[in-house]
């Protein structure tokens, strides 16, 4: 008789934002199908009791490797992996693996200078073992057209890559009408790639200018960001309002009282703000990059790269857009260099 195929669900390190989110939506799913879970020990308050196997992993070397040895002694042949952290397994094994990426900046030989030197060599190391393991791996599922792309483009146009999104069921938008706070909301954690510098560097402009839109962030408290936002506030007379990390439901009353979404991320592997800002039909103000092509069409678009280009937009959204540059002939120049 043919011993039935269990599912390995292996999530170390998935316990904030989006990841966490996805990874909830996944689990309320498919909690009676997994036979075997290895979870990070943050996201234990967020996750309810399942039938499976389960061991809770924490943020050391020596627990990481642990859970790794497991899956290798555990995993009989025929069982499936999914590892939904985004890595591949370190050792070997007799299963079927798949793993969810969701991290663009694994499959990007771009500079990691703008993180702190303990995350770069995390990344870095994360990078390699992408490289060098993949042949491990029986599929790769991604979120976005784009992110398949990309995959590809790191691991080799053979890399087996599978397109299918998925996200939490949508939450009711308010039943009665809420007093719009906010001209503009940023749902994004404080990593580099958010992209945080050049949007307040662009609310200086504006301040400089002689606009002060207001803007709702969610940036954690105590961070060195949180220190610098409120330094800017106070300096240009910004109306910034950062929020601190919130809850799901938090979020979502923040989309309500907000006018309008901008999200400057430079990466993104989906951007689920933009599909939640999107299902509850808030004008969307975002990077023209293909990540968030892949899944919104936003009202105006910005070169992230640029703290005028993102002004700019937000100007045209507000109805405000700036004279174009007049042009001169010779003389004029002529003149401007004898004075």
């Amino acid at each position: 008789m043919k011993t039935p195929r269990k599912l390995f669900f292996h999530a170390p390190n998935v316990h904030v934002g989006g990841g966490l989110n996805l990874l909830q939506a996944f689990y309320d799913a498919a909690q009676s199908s997994i036979d075997f879970e290895q979870l990070d020990v943050r996201a234990k308050a967020c996750l309810k009791p399942g039938r499976a196997e389960r061991h809770w992993v924490r943020p050391t070397l020596f627990s990481r490797l642990a859970a790794e040895w497991r899956l290798r002694h555990k995993v009989k042949p025929g069982d499936i992996v999914l590892c939904f952290h985004g890595l591949v397994p370190l050792f070997p094994l007799k299963g079927q693996v798949t793993v969810f990426l969701q991290n663009r900046i694994l499959l990007s030989s771009d500079s990691l200078q703008s993180y702190p030197l303990k995350t770069r060599v995390r990344l870095w190391g994360e990078r390699l073992m992408l490289r060098s393991f993949a042949r491990r791996v029986e599929k790769f599922v991604v979120q976005t057209p784009s992110m398949a792309e990309q995959v590809r483009g790191f691991l080799g146009d053979k890399t087996p890559v599978v397109v299918c999104p998925f996200v939490l069921a949508d939450v009711d938008q308010a039943e009665t009408p809420v007093e719009k706070i906010y001209d503009f909301v940023y749902v994004a954690s404080a990593e580099p790639h958010k992209n945080h510098q050049k949007l307040i560097a662009a609310w200086c402009l504006l301040a400089e200018q002689g606009l002060r839109p207001s803007l709702a962030l969610t940036v954690p408290f105590d961070t060195a960001l949180s220190f610098q936002i409120e330094e800017l506030k106070r300096t240009w007379k910004l109306n910034l309002f950062n929020l601190g990390q919130l809850s799901p439901d938090g979020v979502c009353a923040l989309y309500d009282q907000s006018s309008a979404l901008i999200y400057p991320s430079t990466t993104e592997s989906l951007g689920l703000p933009l599909i939640e800002a999107n299902s509850r039909q808030l004008p969307i103000i975002a990077a023209e990059l293909d990540y968030v092509r892949d899944i919104v069409e936003p009202v105006h678009t910005f070169d992230p790269t640029s703290r005028t280009s993102i002004a700019r937009a937000v100007r045209r959204h507000l109805g405000s857009s700036e004279p174009t540059q007049a042009i001169h002939g010779p003389d004029v120049f002529l003149r401007e260099i004898m004075q």
